[in-house]
């Protein structure tokens, strides 16, 4: 009995054999904390730049070499009145008009847009997944997206040329709806294949018809996937700038088009003008995401989980 060792407690090479592992595995902790905090380093800086110049004058973020600063010396609301059309005392500019218009021409385009989308891609998904019907629909849907863009924009021009659609946000939201439909249609498709089938045709057992069960009870079930698919679409929409730029010259231009066009001959490009409407831009994904923030992590993890 001397030489055995207790049952329940390891033998000493399993514990050399752990402490050897721990050991090795305190450097791979190090450097995986500081891969982390480099790479939220680089993700934040951007914004937390766009915010500083939002906030700065004129002769602050137009400044170069050692007078740049970070933060801002005398911070300001000026750039934000710009855009939306009070004058500077530093700028002598006259914008053509204000940012409210774009600002409600991308949200239009982009909820309108989301909506078709995500429809048209949530019931050809639906069909696909539960009755196999149009199995070269999901082909099909896709070659949307490998052609260049350019060569889709300039037959998409001369229609909606023909259909009066140029400069509008309904000719915007359609186009956008089209888009991002194979997006819409593959994450839906994914969800709806993992998704159990027992609990569907329990109902078409029960009487429940076709239309009902998807209503009543895959919609119901499939909030979480929609909300983050929906997500995935609204940005895809709110951030698009070279669509917007060729299907809209004035009127109805959205928020990257503008932003572009936030420069003058005397001070060049407007930096501080484009900040506070970047950050103003941010504002609506940023309210999405966290209105469905419930269903967010659990729509992204959907499925992975084998029943």
């Amino acid at each position: 009995m001397e030489g055995r060792g207790h049952p329940f407690l390891p033998s000493a090479s399993k514990r050399h054999q752990q402490s050897s592992q721990m050991k090795r595995s305190i450097p791979f902790e190090i450097f995986r904390y500081a891969a982390i905090l480099a790479a939220i380093a680089v993700t934040l800086v951007p914004i937390l730049w766009m915010v500083s110049m939002a906030f700065k004058p004129i002769g602050e973020w137009s400044a170069t070499g050692a007078e740049l600063t970070w933060w801002p010396k005398h911070p300001t609301l000026a750039n934000f009145q710009f855009v939306f059309g009070e004058s500077a005392n530093d700028l002598i500019v006259a914008l053509d008009h204000t940012a409210l218009k774009p600002i409600l021409s991308s949200l239009l385009s982009a909820v309108f847009g989301t909506v078709i989308a995500m429809s048209a891609g949530t019931a050809a998904a639906y069909g696909l997944s539960r009755f196999g019907s149009g199995q070269n629909l999901p082909l099909a849907l896709i070659q949307l997206r490998l052609f260049p863009p350019m060569a889709v924009m300039i037959p998409v021009m001369i229609m909606w040329s023909f259909l009066n659609f140029n400069d509008s946000w309904w000719g915007l939201a359609l186009i956008y709806g089209i888009v991002t439909l194979p997006f819409a249609f593959w994450l839906m498709k994914t969800f709806f294949d993992d998704m159990p089938r027992e609990i569907e045709e329990a109902a078409l057992v029960e009487g429940c018809s076709r239309l009902r069960v998807f209503t009543r009870i895959t919609l119901p079930m499939m909030r979480a996937p929609l909300a983050s698919a929906a997500l995935f679409v609204f940005i895809l929409n709110w951030s698009d700038y070279l669509i917007a730029l060729l299907l809209t010259t004035r009127e109805w231009v959205t928020i990257p088009v503008y932003m572009a066009s936030l420069s003058s001959s005397m001070t060049g490009q407007l930096y501080g003008a484009k900040a506070a409407l970047g950050l103003i831009a941010a504002v609506p994904p940023v309210i999405m995401g966290i209105a469905i923030q419930r269903h967010l992590v659990r729509g992204l993890t959907f499925g992975a989980l084998k029943q």
